[in-house]
């Protein structure tokens, strides 16, 4: 379930637009299972993930001087929270199509973020936390820890162009393994506004993807990629 927390930022605005893009094999899962998958947070290619800025880690330094589990735990906690990203912006971004999709095979969803927090109130197990992420320079700023959640809601400013809000969701105190993550229940119906299909796939696949979500007995409005629009002249 989605739990607002007064420490963690977000867009105003509820309709604010979110993205994200994916393969069909990922899309297809998240369809037929009805569940989101979170990643583990260590898991991510960013080594920097959940955790501290130059200035912020001296600081923890000298507080874990004589309390050594201190810093120890910042470590492991790394382990025990999972992530789902997503990307804001009011159009379709070329950089997410070719970031995050192979060949011409993928697929973006359209969401917002109160469909996101809607989305989740069938997951009763999991507490959900969304939050927007900070970019920053990690040798000169410095990242608040007086919150758990801070260290995986800032970024460096070389990710900037991923203008990314996250659902995040802590484990601690969950007696699980997570491996490379969790999937945690959705309100398809809530959690997808639209599908956007790859604009340089073919005319087999756009019919393929059409029939598959018919088929899954889901009624969502697919478009055609913007980019794949026709030239004027």
């Amino acid at each position: 379930m989605y739990v607002n927390n007064p420490n963690i930022n977000l867009p105003e605005n509820p309709d604010t637009i979110v993205w994200k893009y994916l393969d069909l094999s990922k899309f297809l899962d998240l369809l037929i299972s009805r569940k989101l998958f979170m990643s583990r947070s260590d898991k991510f290619e960013d080594q920097y993930e959940g955790t501290f800025s130059e200035p912020t880690f001296e600081e923890i330094k000298k507080l874990a001087a004589n309390n050594p589990e201190f810093l120890s735990y910042y470590k492991s906690h790394r382990e025990k929270v999972v992530v789902s990203s997503w990307h804001i912006n009011e159009y379709e971004s070329f950089a997410m199509w070719q970031i995050f999709t192979q060949n011409s095979e993928g697929l973006a969803i359209q969401s917002t973020i109160g469909r996101l927090q809607k989305s989740l109130e069938v997951e009763k197990e999991f507490k959900q936390y969304i939050g927007e992420v900070n970019y920053i320079d990690y040798k000169k700023e410095y990242i608040p820890f007086d919150d758990l959640f801070f260290p995986f809601l800032f970024k460096r400013k070389s990710f900037q162009y991923e203008r990314e809000v996250r659902i995040l969701a802590d484990l601690s105190e969950q007696e699980i393994k997570i491996n490379d993550g969790l999937k945690i229940d959705v309100d398809i119906n809530q959690l997808i506004e639209k599908i956007y299909i790859h604009p340089k796939s073919e005319n087999w696949y756009k019919k393929l993807v059409i029939e598959l979500v018919s088929k899954l007995d889901f009624d969502i409005e697919i478009e055609k990629s913007d980019l794949e629009s026709d030239i004027l002249i």
